[in-house]
Parts: structure tokens; sequence; C-alpha cells
């Protein structure tokens, strides 16, 4: 080997070596880095104030200094983190893991936390430990409600949380903010469905009948969205948060139940023949199909109007699952099944409520929903004959609302929730 190729050679492996080392020590520096929880944490040691350079704009340096001032002649173990959630980031886009990780990091015994919230950036929540002493969970709530805040910002919006934690009656506040959402009052106990807890459409076309306007006044209705928005609809005389336009009202009084009737029928025979002709062997969920055919016939056969048609549709749509071995196949849309299979699944807030549900939508009732407008929604008729929101039918007068057609899986299958007998629907 001549001199010229070792020297080449030699030079070649220093870089290599430089390079191995570089990369070694930013391994090393990136594993030593502290997380975004403990970031935050630390952050709070200085200042209860924590905002994310993408909130930087919307509460600049001074706005900051004021909330802090703010929070510290209250008294109160008062800390606010304002920083954006995504789905796939160091808290998995929720809320509860933000407000968890950083009272772990704090290590703090008693603590009032204010975050962004997980589903809209222009709302907060509130958490408290060791408990709701302050009621901060329905001040914080409270605050997007309010029609002073309207309009405001998300520096109003904080500052606002923490006063109203200060005075210490959140409750009182929320419930008066949004008894117009609830009734003519807080404590109205109209049904709301119980929680279990985008392709194309199966049916070409789609059923919604106009739900009344006392009914959309009740607990039930849907979308708690805390922005301008649902507070209009909130503060309107008559709201309606359900898309009602006159086409609607028209191909809804068109509807052909027959149709749909023998859709329904052929489903069921469609089933039925795949089953028998199943490899009995290499089929492990026949036997579901076998109950889903049974529980399908027994709702066509009861059937009284397009609820339990739909809950036809539903049965064979689990069925044909249980055939395929698709465990975690999705079931037809929560808000209207006969929008076809859902493919994904949306947080829920029922309009005057702070529980969330976890329900399956079709690409049409996610678009909606991710714009804050308000879904196309089967109805079903509730006792008196005025027809609402399916999901607001009585759960024990209605699997469909216990069960959101499926979405509520927790619950069981719907197969075996018809055929154990929960098809007990009113027929007076």
């Amino acid at each position: 080997m001549s001199a010229d190729v070792r020297r080449m050679a030699a030079v070649l492996l220093a870089v290599l070596l430089l390079a191995v080392s570089a990369t070694t020590a930013r391994a090393a520096a990136d594993t030593d880095a502290p997380s975004l929880g403990e970031r935050i944490a630390n952050a709070l040691r200085t200042s209860p104030v924590y905002v994310d350079a993408a909130y930087a704009t919307a509460v600049p340096q001074a706005r900051q200094r004021k909330l802090a001032e703010q929070i510290r002649k209250t008294g109160l173990p008062i800390k606010v983190v304002l920083t954006p959630l995504t789905k796939g980031d160091a808290f998995n886009g929720d809320s509860d893991d933000l407000a968890a990780v950083v009272r772990d990091r704090l290590g703090l015994r008693n603590l009032i936390l204010i975050t962004t919230d997980s589903d809209f950036a222009d709302s907060l929540n509130g958490y408290e430990w060791p408990s709701d002493t302050h009621q901060t969970h329905d001040a914080v709530s409270a605050v997007g409600f309010l029609d002073e805040m309207r309009d405001a910002g998300l520096a109003d919006l904080a500052a606002k949380a923490v006063q109203l934690v200060a005075q210490g009656n959140g409750t009182k506040v929320y419930e008066e903010a949004t008894k117009d959402l609830r009734g003519e009052t807080p404590a109205s106990t109209s049904p709301s469905p119980k929680p279990g807890s985008d392709q194309g459409t199966w049916i070409g076309w789609s059923t919604v009948v106009a739900v009344s306007t006392l009914a959309l006044l009740t607990a039930g209705a849907l979308l708690l969205v805390r922005n301008r928005r649902t507070r209009r609809y909130g503060r309107t005389p008559h709201p309606s948060p359900f898309a009602h336009p006159q086409a609607v009202f028209a191909a809804a009084r068109a509807a052909d139940e027959a149709a749909l009737r023998r859709r329904a029928e052929a489903e069921v025979l469609a089933l039925g023949e795949a089953a028998e002709a199943a490899d009995v062997s290499g089929t492990p969920g026949l036997q579901h199909a076998l109950d889903a055919y049974a529980a399908a016939g027994t709702v066509l056969d009861a059937a009284r109007g397009l609820a339990d048609l739909a809950g036809v549709l539903a049965l064979v749509a689990e069925g044909r699952d249980a055939l395929a071995g698709s465990r975690s196949a999705l079931p037809l849309c929560f808000f209207n099944p006969l929008h076809g299979r859902a493919v994904r699944r949306a947080t829920w807030r029922p309009l005057g409520r702070r529980d969330r549900v976890q329900v399956a939508v079709c690409p049409e009732c996610a678009a909606a929903v991710r714009a804050r407008r308000a879904p196309e929604v089967l109805t079903d008729v509730a006792e008196g004959g005025s027809p609402v929101p399916y999901f607001e039918v009585p759960a024990e007068r209605s699997v469909w609302a216990a069960t959101g057609y499926g979405s509520f899986g927790s619950h069981g299958s719907l197969a075996e929730r018809v055929n154990r007998g929960d098809l007990t629907r009113s027929l007076s």
C-alpha cells in the first residue's frame, strides 16, 4: 500500500470516528434532555404561568406577568399551562394527561391547574388536588359560556378562569351560564344518551326528521362546544343545534320506509346465506354471526320505524364483521346509522354537559364535529309522540339509545343485547 493510500485511509477513518463521536454525543444529550412535562414543571417553579411559544402572540409577556400577579394575589396554589395539544404529542393530545404529568413533575400535594383543552384551542380545563374544594372544574368550564367572554382571547379566558376559581362558587356560575342550554332550570332531568363508556355510504340516502323546539332545549342536545357559535345557540330563544334545511325536511317527509325495510330484509337474507356457506372450522366468529343473524331477524319482525330498521342494518354489519374476523371494525355511524359505516371515533360532548363520550362517526359527521357544526341525526319517537334524536329516548325503552348502535361497545354486542331481550320498546 502506497503512502498516499495510507494517508487517505487514515483521513477517512478519522472522519468516520469523528462522525460516530458526534452522533453518540447528540444521542447522549437527547437522552439527558428533560421531557416537555419536566420543562413545564421547571418553568412553573419560577412563575405560575407557562405559555408555549405557539401562544406567545395571544398571551404576550406583559399579559403573562399580569396573570401571574393576579394569581399571586389570590393566595391559591394556581398554575396556568397554555400549550397546544395534538394527537401524538408528549401528552397524546389529552389535557387530562397533561395535567397528570405536570402535577407529578411538580410534586405538589395542593394544586389548582388550568390548562388548554384537548378538543378546542379556545377553551380551558380546570383541575384541583387533593379535592375540588374551590369548584375549579366548574369554574373553568363556565368561562366559555359567559356572554362577556364571547369574543375573548386566550389571555382574557385564563384571567377570568383564575377569577372564578378564587371566588369559589364555580358550580353556581356554571349552572347559571348553561341553564338556557339545558332547559328552563339547571336541574332539568331530560334524558341524555348513556355513555358506554370517516367510506362509502351504505344507504344512498339519509333520513333526518325535524326535532321540536322543546326537545332541543333539553339536556340531551348534541355537541358541547364552548365557543361563541355554541353560545349563540344557547342564547337564542329557540336554539337548534341540528342541521335542518328545508331540503332535509322535504326529504324526511318523502322518506320511503318500505324501501328501507326491503333493503333490510335483503341484507338479513344475505347474511344468513353467508353464514350458511362459511367454513365451520375456519370461521371462529361463525356463532357470533349466527347470533347477529337471529337478532336482526327479531328486530326486523318487530320493527316499527326507521330507528328499528337502522338497527337491523347495524346487526347485519356486526354479523358480517364476525364472519370476516374483524374484531376491531367500527360500527355504523353513531349520529345516523343510515349514513353507513363509521371510519373513526370522535369525542362528543353533549350540549350543556361536561362529560365526554367516544362515538363512531362517518366521514360527514366527523367533518361536522371537527368544524363544530351540528351533524344530521336519526330521530325516533319519544313518549308523547314527539320526534327526538334517537339517543334521547330513555335507554330502558330503546336498545339503540343504550348502545349507540354499537358505538358503546363496552355494553356488549348488539346481538347479545337483542337476544337476551333488551328490545323492550313500547308498542302502545
